[in-house]
């Protein structure tokens, strides 16, 4: 086995050192108190089983919103897009559009320090998810997804940085041709930058 990295990896890596660089400093200025939270993020997402023989692992990038609607419970829309390749087709590109909506289950935070604390979730939502050929000339294909999220989010006053590993089930549609649909699952790993106002 090789001791390198993998450019998802190094990406991951990278987007975490640098939220917490950016984060710390701010964070430490003011304490959070509202409701409404933006969070953009960068990632990977992994095919697993049958989906990893059709589709390549990619970067993976987007944003969320969330309204807590109280301190253990909130609601947070995603919107994420990943660039993927199909391996039957090879070399062909497929643009991955990700949107969902779910509730997020927050514990008090676990460690508490003057300036930071670590907060764990769990979430479960559901949305969908569009498959679309850059050159080939095929239609769209949207299907219904639903996933089960954990992570953990360490907060400094306004500001955080979150990672976050989401299991996605699917109901797949062969993107080219006929065929029935299937229930497919993969993974998304993200870390974000949380901004509270």
């Amino acid at each position: 086995m090789s001791g390198t990295r993998s450019p998802v990896s190094r990406v991951l890596g990278g987007a975490a050192l640098v939220a917490l660089a950016i984060a710390n400093p701010l964070g430490a200025q003011a304490p959070a108190s509202g409701k409404f939270e933006i969070r953009p993020y960068v990632g990977a997402y992994l095919p697993t089983g049958d989906q990893r023989d059709l589709l390549k692992d990619a970067i993976l990038v987007g944003a969320q919103a969330s309204y807590r609607v109280i301190p253990q419970l909130a609601i947070t829309g995603t919107l994420g897009w990943s660039p993927t390749e199909d391996r039957v087709s090879v070399g062909e590109t497929i643009d991955l559009l990700q949107y969902d909506v779910g509730a997020e289950l927050r514990a008090p935070a676990w460690i508490q320090r003057t300036s930071w604390e670590f907060t764990p979730f769990l979430g479960l939502g559901v949305g969908g998810r569009t498959y679309d050929y850059r050159d080939l000339d095929v239609d769209a294909k949207t299907n219904i997804a639903g996933y089960g999220a954990l992570g953990g989010e360490f907060g400094f006053g306004q500001f955080g940085v979150r990672i976050e590993g989401r299991d996605y089930v699917s109901r797949f549609k062969p993107l080219t041709g006929g065929g029935d649909a299937k229930t497919r699952n993969d993974v998304a790993v993200a870390a974000g930058l949380t901004i509270r106002f």
